[in-house]
């Protein structure tokens, strides 16, 4: 665990400083998320007939060409962050919480939610680290704060199983590393048109 961290609630004037966080994280995911959602066979012939039908209405063959395009990364874009980029309210399991440097530095974000049924365990709501903090241990410091959530939430619900569920991105291949060094397995997820954009991880706890 990283030396001289700990994980609190989120305090009221630290809400912007956790948005901006937020937002940054998804930031440096989106346009990979875009570009693998994107160059999916599906998506390119939509792309190819949107941009084909366009060329019979503008006429600028360069802006038929790109206008689809340009309007898909915006969709997903707008997507990610309507998902990722804003704070849940506090669920049954508590938080926001935010990880502090001894410092008083605020350097992460993470809120929880229970699953929808019985036995589905507690949920990864968001899960973010400041650019400036990654790689030394924040994360890996959240998640054990998560999974000590979790088994405590399990255990005074009456729930059959301790279990956390953490979606992410395809596209942050770091965060999925760790996890699978952590014990995670990946387990579904969803996306579109047949093709993952967001994977499901779980650990039994």
């Amino acid at each position: 665990m990283a030396p001289g961290l700990s994980v609190r609630e989120m305090r009221e004037d630290e809400k912007p400083l956790v948005l901006e966080m937020l937002k940054a994280g998804v930031k440096d995911t989106e346009n990979r998320v875009a570009l693998h959602a994107l160059t999916r066979p599906p998506a390119l012939l939509l792309l190819a007939a949107a941009s084909s039908g366009l060329r019979f209405v503008l006429a600028s063959f360069a802006l038929a060409l790109l206008l689809p395009v340009f309007l898909a990364v915006a969709a997903v874009k707008l997507g990610l962050r309507s998902r990722w980029g804003s704070l849940p309210p506090p669920g049954g399991l508590g938080g926001p919480w935010v990880a502090v440097r001894g410092s008083g530095d605020v350097c992460g974000v993470l809120a929880l939610e229970p699953g929808t049924n019985a036995g589905d365990g507690a949920r990864v709501t968001r899960l973010s680290v400041s650019r400036w903090h990654r790689r030394r241990g924040v994360g890996r410091r959240l998640l054990a704060f998560a999974e000590a959530r979790a088994r405590a939430w399990a255990g005074g619900m009456g729930e059959p199983r301790a279990r956390l569920v953490v979606p992410v991105a395809v596209a942050a291949w770091g965060v999925s590393g760790m996890l699978e060094g952590c014990g995670y397995q990946a387990d579904g997820g969803w996306g579109c048109m047949g093709y993952l954009l967001v994977r499901e991880f779980s650990k039994d706890l």
